[in-house]
């Protein structure tokens, strides 16, 4: 399996020459970060805003069978129950025994039933910015309760892109141990012991 942090909260997750891309952004909508062009066998956004909704940016192409088992899990992008800015999904992708958790927007604490779907993921993919979503510290605690085996914070800024109201990224690993930096892909088969993962976003200028 092969991840790409194409940037924001944009990944693409391939599996035997299928791909997903999870939220992707539209063009202009995150500070720093290029238009996409990209391709996939399926899109999947968390919620209903800009930065996450912009289907209509991916080429959808068709003809390879879906290797993936889906799970979306209802949340909320506030703590709030949605009263501030609405819904949220958590996207679970699983295939060839890689568990892959996308907590897309989320903005409130866990129920124990979900809790208990997101445990033993391989791969977590996490904002910690703050905000409009958990901040560093929340982050920080639910990747410890979902103990996945690698952890890759998104929706944060840096010097080159992001909104300038939401947190850094050292923020969240001045929390955490084990802190590597990593390319544009990651291969969850490359890491074995719990690590925090620093990926490049492929669109940033």
């Amino acid at each position: 399996m092969i991840i790409t942090w194409l940037g924001h909260a944009c990944f693409a997750i391939e599996e035997e020459d299928y791909r997903v891309i999870l939220d992707p952004y539209a063009p202009g909508s995150v500070p720093g970060l290029a238009s996409l062009s990209e391709a996939a066998d399926l899109v999947l956004c968390s919620h209903g805003h800009s930065d996450h909704n912009a289907a209509e940016e991916i080429s959808v192409r068709t003809g390879d069978v879906n290797p993936f088992t889906i799970t979306c899990l209802d949340t909320w992008h506030d703590d709030k129950e949605g009263a501030l800015r609405g819904t949220n999904k958590i996207t679970i992708l699983e295939a060839n025994g890689v568990k892959v958790v996308h907590m897309g927007d989320i903005g409130c604490p866990l129920t124990e039933d979900q809790l208990a779907a997101l445990k033993g993921a391989d791969v977590l993919l996490i904002p910690i910015g703050g905000y409009y979503t958990i901040g560093p510290e929340e982050a920080d605690a639910m990747a410890d309760a979902i103990g996945a085996r690698i952890t890759v914070p998104m929706h944060y800024r840096s010097k080159s892109f992001g909104y300038p109201v939401i947190g850094t990224v050292d923020d969240f690993t001045r929390f955490r141990t084990n802190v590597r930096k990593a390319g544009i892909t990651i291969d969850p088969a490359d890491y074995e012991e719990p690590v925090t993962l620093l990926m490049r976003p492929k669109y940033a200028h």
